[in-house]
């Protein structure tokens, strides 16, 4: 009997034996699904155990069945919570403590999420859409209430201890698209929900075992600008980045390094390598270089060539075509700059003083 199961659970939770718990809640679940407090039980054991994914799609369950129970408004607020959803744990435990005004639990807890959503953005946090309702809660307008929360996370059953479906991910700057391998799934038997920072994807196909993928991400989403599509061989489901950062893994690692990403593009750089000596600029030691070899003193034969090469660089194609041929006709004698002068006839050598001209024979 489910009964009988719960009240072995109860004991073994009392005895912080929260593992058997929960396993002993889970078989009662088996036997009686449309049990909320069996939901809303293990919601709680599974936050001992700080399974608060799987605390959270307990606690939902447990609101889908039961609307009326401020109790599993707590657990999943507590749960979302620990998983850093601070906006989502607030929206909970607005809705909770419009079901149980007495209870304090629920403003403190309301007061932590405000001051952690200070730090996390900076500003004040504003009040819930639902907590604008009057403390006197109707039954019509507590299942409003109801579900406003429950629209932010999944309805989900107790993982299969082996994934049905493989996946995989990639991403882009501003998305992160996720791809479950299910072929051939009527569109109908998919439920995908969102949260600040938790997916969940349900595949429930009629004579099959349930699929369910939860996983808490590496770094917030914008649930409203998330969408995803049913095709013939896949799901794909596409997820909107809160921040441009890079994910290192799609599901959340702590003490994870986050690197930002801009899209911002800078001047073309010259490839850098991997160096453990400091790096220079080479665009500035090239200036320099020139600089120094133009402003360099010489004197005797190299300042005399210094200053035919930069009459040779500077000149233009006579004056250039004149220097080549009176320098090779006169065997390196006479340099001549005027091309009429030199172009219609032989250059002939002129040696230096003291010395004569002699011609080699081969």
């Amino acid at each position: 009997m489910a009964s009988d199961l719960a009240t072995k659970a109860k004991e073994a939770f009392i005895d912080d034996h929260f593992e058997l718990a929960v396993d002993l809640y889970s078989q009662a679940i088996v036997i009686d699904p449309q049990n909320p407090e069996l939901f809303s039980d293990r919601a709680q054991a599974n936050i001992k155990l700080k399974n608060f994914t799987d605390a959270v799609a307990d606690a939902s369950k447990a609101m889908e069945l039961d609307p009326s129970n401020p109790k599993s408004y707590l657990r999943k607020g507590t749960a979302c919570f620990s998983l850093e959803e601070y906006q989502t744990a607030k929206t909970a435990f607005e809705a909770g403590s419009k079901l149980a005004p007495g209870d304090t639990r629920f403003t403190d807890w309301i007061k932590k999420c405000d001051k952690c959503i200070v730090e996390e953005i900076g500003e004040v946090p504003t009040q819930s859409s639902d907590a604008t309702l009057t403390n006197a809660v109707a039954p019509s307008s507590t299942t409003n209430d109801v579900e406003e929360v429950m629209n932010i996370s999944s309805e989900v059953i107790p993982t299969p201890a082996k994934p049905k479906y493989r996946h995989e991910f990639y991403q882009k700057p501003e998305e992160v698209v996720v791809t479950i391998f299910a072929k051939g799934i009527p569109a109908n038997s998919v439920s995908v929900n969102y949260g600040e920072q938790i997916l969940s994807v349900t595949i429930d196909v009629p004579g099959e075992d349930p699929y369910t993928f939860q996983p808490r991400l590496f770094g917030k989403i914008v649930p409203a600008k998330c969408r995803y599509d049913v095709l013939s061989t896949k799901v794909e489901i596409r997820l909107a980045k809160a921040e441009a950062i890079h994910w290192t893994s799609l599901e959340f690692v702590k003490n994870s390094s986050v690197v930002r990403q801009s899209n911002v593009y800078t001047a073309i750089q010259r490839p850098s390598y991997p160096s453990s000596k400091p790096t220079k600029d080479w665009d500035k030691l090239e200036a320099q270089v020139k600089r120094e070899e133009k402003d360099e003193k010489l004197d005797g034969d190299a300042a005399l060539n210094k200053f035919f090469r930069d009459i040779y660089k500077d000149a233009d194609d006579d004056t250039r075509r004149a220097m080549r041929k009176s320098f090779v006709e006169s065997s390196g004698t006479v340099l001549s700059t005027n091309w009429k002068e030199v172009g219609s006839k032989v250059v002939e050598g002129t040696p230096p003083d003291g010395m004569e001209m002699k011609k080699w024979e081969y």
